[in-house]
């Protein structure tokens, strides 16, 4: 099953988190962040239905100040 995720740096960590759940984990590389994601997720639907992905994305920047 193919998971809509984000991954981003937030010193010294990558942070994933799948947009359809709100799981997130981190790992040190971006491949290790994947991994202990995926882990969390077989873990979480092992007892939750699993839901439809989010259809539609917006990534933008925002500038404030």
């Amino acid at each position: 099953m193919a998971r809509q995720i984000l991954i981003s740096f937030e010193d010294p960590w990558y942070v994933a988190i799948d947009l359809a759940t709100d799981i997130a984990s981190q790992g040190k590389t971006i491949n290790e962040a994947r991994e202990n994601l995926r882990e969390a997720l077989e873990l979480y639907f092992e007892d939750n239905e699993i839901p439809d992905n989010p259809s539609e994305y917006y990534l933008g920047v925002l500038e404030v100040m």
